[in-house]
């Protein structure tokens, strides 16, 4: 069995490099030579600090020449070089553009590699959570404390739309989620606190105490689509929090456990939802409330002041694990809102805890949480004999389908205490139709131990409606993922749909953790009934084996080696989209 380390070491590593770095690498590089069968094309802006900052797309000449005889759909992969090369000659990051033609033959196929040209190490993280046509991509570097808005207009070629700095956002750090609005412009959680130590002042003129880069309090920011920073609002309250329950390193004069990761908008009511994780720089060996368990919603009536209106704990579940860090509510990562206007609930996903959480109504005054499920009863439908535990699983992206009838999870790993195959991780789908139908008079809860790998007893609770296994013997595992929501029509042309049958999962957390993963992406199918399995079509163009595979050692750039892919979305040109 590999070695694998868990979130606590992983934690105190990321301590090591966020200071080592000082949280940017930048670094100006030229272009790798082309070969013949690769189109050069550059994008470029002037940044707030008025340099001007490229991107170059390697556009794989034969495979373009064939698609514009078919309209396309593509997967966009956010990657971090592997390797970061030498002083002369770094490995740069990059956005991939994979082909997501089902049925073509460059299905899977690399088409594109959209280098960022004036810096590198971002460390590459997520982009928005679903596409939808007219939308920039969002896309955040968690070490360079940047954010790179790029053009999809014209795929397979994509532009550099704006570029969002460090010194742009002081009073946050380390970006993580993107949800972009219905007017382009993006809501983005910094997990971590101001880039320097001290107070800082937010667009509102509200002022918070911060412990400094990748620490405390964390915010939330407004981009606007070319990449002008529209506000920044504090995630934390003026009055501080239980300094027992929100430890901060070093301490705060105002506690907080405002280190906002997942953030998920209902723009019909006015709302915006985000789940605390960590401290990102800080171990959290020695105390697990290190490892968040809040949830805060904030009113977004005025789009460019968020208002905090909530903060809310997760409660306690029936485990009763011996290691309090693998506690049910510890590590609040991700959150998934319902999207129908009949519905007004959320859910909540907890990396330490492994389950997930639910409240019916987002707009209520105190939200009331309650554990519906936890990652273990999935776990048992794959393997009924030494079934993996769910404590510590990293359970990391949940998504509720556009038609509120399913929700999707992906989990790294089994958890630390599992007996066998912790080494698989998953994508499973629940059934949400029964407990969103209840309501706010909803009674499912998780808390008795026999409902832990058997599902809730409670007739409301989410059913499993099936699992995809996704083995990795590295130290990490599948940790993101996105919904596919184009369905091509009779007219010929792509339009959205919010009957999902495909997602897109990729197989990397963050590297300098100590949680890599297998630098693959694949492709699950979605039947009509929810259930999930492995689209053995979606194939490496290298390997012939399911799966793209990162691990590669040229791309349409250059010989540049492995890369790590992170943030993934579905996308489709605008002239193939009605």
């Amino acid at each position: 069995m590999r070695s694998r380390l868990d979130v606590r070491r992983a934690l105190a590593l990321v301590a090591v490099l966020i200071l080592a770095t000082g949280g940017a690498v930048a670094d100006p590089s030229r272009h790798p030579s082309a070969a013949a069968s690769v189109i050069r094309v550059g994008s470029s802006v002037v940044g707030s600090d008025g340099v001007r900052h490229s991107v170059t797309n390697h556009l794989v000449r034969t495979r373009t020449r064939t698609n514009r005889h078919t309209r396309r759909e593509y997967v966009l992969a956010w990657a971090g070089a592997a390797d970061p090369g030498t002083e002369g000659s770094p490995n740069p990051d990059f956005l991939a553009v994979i082909d997501a033609t089902a049925g073509t033959p460059d299905y899977g196929k690399v088409v594109n590699t959209v280098t960022i040209d004036n810096s590198t190490g971002n460390e590459p993280h997520h982009m928005q959570y679903m596409w939808h046509k007219g939308q920039k991509i969002y896309a955040g570097g968690i070490l360079s404390d940047t954010v790179f808005v790029f053009d999809a207009t014209r795929l397979p070629q994509i532009g550099l739309s704006g570029v969002v700095q460090a010194s742009d956002t002081p009073c946050g750090s380390a970006p993580d989620a993107f949800q972009v609005l219905s007017d382009g412009t993006a809501y983005m959680s910094a997990v971590g606190g101001p880039d320097v130590t001290g107070p800082c002042r937010y667009s509102g003129g509200q002022v918070r105490e911060g412990n400094g880069f990748a620490g405390s309090p964390g915010e939330i920011v407004r981009i606007g689509p070319n990449g002008k920073v529209l506000s920044e609002a504090p995630a934390a309250t003026k009055e501080g929090e239980d300094p027992k329950l929100c430890p901060n390193v070093p301490a705060l004069p105002q506690p907080s456990c405002a280190n906002p990761h997942g953030l998920q908008v209902r723009e019909d009511l006015n709302r915006l939802i985000t789940s605390d994780f960590v401290e990102l720089r800080t171990p959290i060996v020695d105390n697990p409330n290190l490892a968040r368990d809040t949830v805060r919603i904030f009113d977004i009536t005025d789009r460019n002041a968020p208002r905090l209106l909530s903060v809310s704990r997760l409660p306690a579940g029936p485990r009763h694990d011996a290691d309090l860090n693998t506690a049910e509510p510890r590590g609040a990562m991700e959150t998934g809102v319902t999207h129908q206007p009949r519905h007004r609930g959320a859910f909540v996903a907890t990396s330490g805890g492994g389950v997930i959480y639910y409240t019916p109504d987002i707009t209520a005054k105190k939200p009331r949480w309650r554990e519906v499920f936890d990652d273990a009863t999935a776990f048992k439908s794959l393997f009924p004999k030494d079934t993996p535990t769910s404590d510590g699983d990293a359970g990391s992206w949940v998504q509720v389908s556009p038609d509120d009838r399913f929700l999707f999870h992906v989990v790294v790993s089994g958890g630390y205490t599992s007996p066998g195959e912790r080494e698989t991780g998953m994508l499973y789908v629940l059934d949400l139709r029964r407990l969103l139908a209840a309501g706010d008079r909803t009674r499912c809860s998780i808390d008795s131990p026999a409902e832990v790998t058997a599902g809730g007893a409670e007739p409301d609770c989410p059913s499993l409606i099936g699992a995809v296994p996704i083995r990795d013997v590295t130290s990490g595992g599948a940790h993101w993922g996105s919904l596919d929501n184009f369905a091509l029509g009779r007219d010929g042309f792509y339009h959205e749909t919010a009957q999902i049958r495909r997602v897109v999962t990729s197989n990397y957390f963050v590297a300098f953790t100590g949680v890599d993963g297998n630098h693959q992406i694949c492709v699950s199918q979605v039947s009509p009934s929810g259930k999930p399995s492995l689209d053995t079509g979606f194939v490496d163009e290298n390997t012939h084996a399911p799966c793209v595979e990162f691990n590669r050692d040229k791309w349409p750039h250059g010989d540049h080696g492995p890369a790590r892919p992170h943030g993934v979305v579905f996308a489709v040109a605008d002239a193939d989209l009605r």
